[in-house]
C-alpha cells in the first residue's frame, strides 16, 4: 500500500485541480451508521417516499419519528481522521473541493468552507420548508417534535422536511451541475469510502476519467470503477488519507 500512497501523494502534489469524492465509508469511522449494509438504517426503518411525505400527514409523522430516533446518532458525531486529513489537504492547497454523498455535515465541521463542499444528497443539519424554501436548524425541529409537534410545519403553512434527498425526490440541480463541472475539469479525482452505486453521484468518477484525470479509489469493498482507476487502495479512509498527508509533507520537505 505504501507504493500506492506515494503515487497518489506525488500526483496531487504536482498541482492542478484535485477533487475528493466521499461516501458513507468515511462517516462510518465517526460512528455514523450507513444505510445500505446489513443492519443499516434501511434494515430498521421503512423509507418514506417523497410523494408520501407530501400527501400524507401520517407519513410525515412516521418520517419525523425516524429522524427523531436517529437525531443524536446523526448530529453528535465528530469529524474523524479522514475528515481532518481532507481538510488538511485543502489547507495545503492540493484539494480544490469535496463532492459528498454524505448528509452529516462533518466536512464543514472539520474546517472546510461551505462553498467547497458540494452536498449531492443534502444535509441532516438543515430543515427546509417545502413551500417557501426557508432553511432552519434541525435542532429547532427536534425541540418541536420532543414537545409533541409530530409533523412540524413552517409559519407559511408549508411542510418542514430535513434538507436531504428522499426516495422519489428530484436531485438538487445546482449541486449536480457543480459536481459535474468539477469532475469534468479536474486533474485528479480521489474517491474515498463510496461503493459508487448510487446515481447520478456514481457518474462523477467516470466524468473525471473520461476527461483525462488521474483516478484514485480508496474503499474497503469493490466498486464498479475499480477496473478503470489508476490507483486502488483497499483500506480505511482515516488511515490511508493520513498517510497521504504525511507523504505530501515529506515530498515538500525533501
Amino acid at each position: 500500500m505504501k507504493k500506492e500512497i506515494s503515487l497518489i501523494a506525488q500526483k496531487i502534489s504536482e498541482g492542478g485541480k484535485t477533487i475528493v469524492f466521499t461516501g458513507a465509508g468515511i462517516s462510518t469511522e465517526s460512528g455514523i451508521p450507513d444505510y445500505r449494509s446489513q443492519g443499516g438504517i434501511w434494515d430498521k426503518f421503512r423509507p418514506v417516499y417523497f410523494d408520501e411525505f407530501m400527501t400524507s400527514k401520517e407519513a410525515r409523522i412516521e418520517y419525523w419519528r425516524h429522524k427523531s430516533e436517529l437525531y443524536h446518532d446523526l448530529v453528535h458525531p465528530n469529524p474523524n481522521p479522514a475528515h481532518i486529513a481532507i481538510s488538511q489537504l485543502y489547507e495545503m492547497g492540493v484539494v480544490e473541493a469535496v463532492i459528498t454523498q454524505n448528509i452529516d455535515g462533518l466536512h464543514q465541521e472539520s474546517g472546510l468552507p461551505d462553498d467547497t463542499v458540494i452536498e449531492l444528497h443534502g444535509s441532516n443539519r438543515r430543515v427546509r420548508c417545502m413551500r417557501c424554501g426557508k432553511s432552519s436548524s434541525i435542532h429547532d425541529a427536534q425541540k418541536r417534535i420532543e414537545a409533541g409537534d409530530w409533523a412540524p410545519e413552517c409559519e407559511c403553512g408549508g411542510y418542514l422536511k430535513p434538507d436531504t434527498i428522499s426516495f422519489g425526490q428530484a436531485m438538487p440541480e445546482k449541486e449536480v451541475e457543480k459536481a459535474t463541472e468539477l469532475s469534468q475539469n479536474c486533474d485528479s479525482f480521489m474517491v474515498v469510502g463510496s461503493t459508487l452505486v448510487v446515481q447520478p453521484a456514481a457518474l462523477m468518477p467516470h466524468y473525471a476519467k473520461q476527461s483525462g484525470a488521474f483516478l484514485a479509489i480508496i474503499n474497503l469493498s469493490e466498486t464498479p470503477c475499480d477496473e478503470i482507476c489508476d490507483v486502488l487502495i483497499r483500506g480505511k479512509a482515516g488511515e490511508v488519507l493520513s498517510e497521504i498527508v504525511n507523504e505530501i509533507e515529506r515530498i515538500r520537505d525533501s
